[in-house]
């Protein structure tokens, strides 16, 4: 008999309901990481001396001595300066560090990044573009495989001498 039409309400679409705006899948991969790390070190902090800790750290400030964060990650940003030696379970070099980097996982720097020493870590990963000068050493998970590099060759193998003759010198 009547016919109602159904009340229409508009739309308002920019505007997300807070369980949208807080759920972490809506986030991009990046940013979920990033939310994970409970330090951060910002631009204008300046620290000399020893940096123990038992969390993930990001560091976009600057650094001198000595970081030690055996179980975590240590993200350098693309703002930090590092002169210190680093021991972590992974690095991820975004900006610069000047000193040797030991990590009980892997070391990564990106392709902004610069690591001048040496590295200790069983995988490594450079970025094209990343500037590198220093030692790596992957060894640590690969027992023996230094041994066999720094043996000498073996005896049995010609050593070329001083006295042998050349292919030149052969008089046919």
């Amino acid at each position: 008999m009547w016919k109602r039409e159904p009340a229409t309400q508009p739309e308002n679409k920019s505007t997300p309901t807070p369980a949208q705006e807080i759920s972490p899948t809506t986030l991009p991969r990046s940013e979920r990481i990033l939310d994970k790390m409970s330090a951060n070190i910002g631009k204008s902090v300046i620290i000399k001396g020893e940096l123990n800790g038992s969390e993930d750290l990001l560091i976009e400030g600057q650094i001198e001595g000595k970081i030690d964060l055996k179980e975590h990650l240590l993200t350098i940003g693309q703002n930090g300066r590092i002169h210190a030696e680093i021991h972590a379970k992974a690095v991820v070099v975004q900006g610069q560090v000047v000193g040797n980097i030991v990590a009980s996982e892997r070391v990564m720097i990106r392709e902004n990044g610069s690591v001048v020493g040496d590295i200790v870590a069983p995988r490594v990963s450079i970025a094209e573009g990343a500037i590198f000068k220093g030692k790596i050493d992957m060894q640590g998970s690969r027992v023996g495989v230094g041994n066999v590099i720094s043996q000498p060759m073996p005896e049995s193998l010609p050593k070329p001498s001083a006295d042998a003759p050349s292919k030149k010198d052969k008089v046919a």
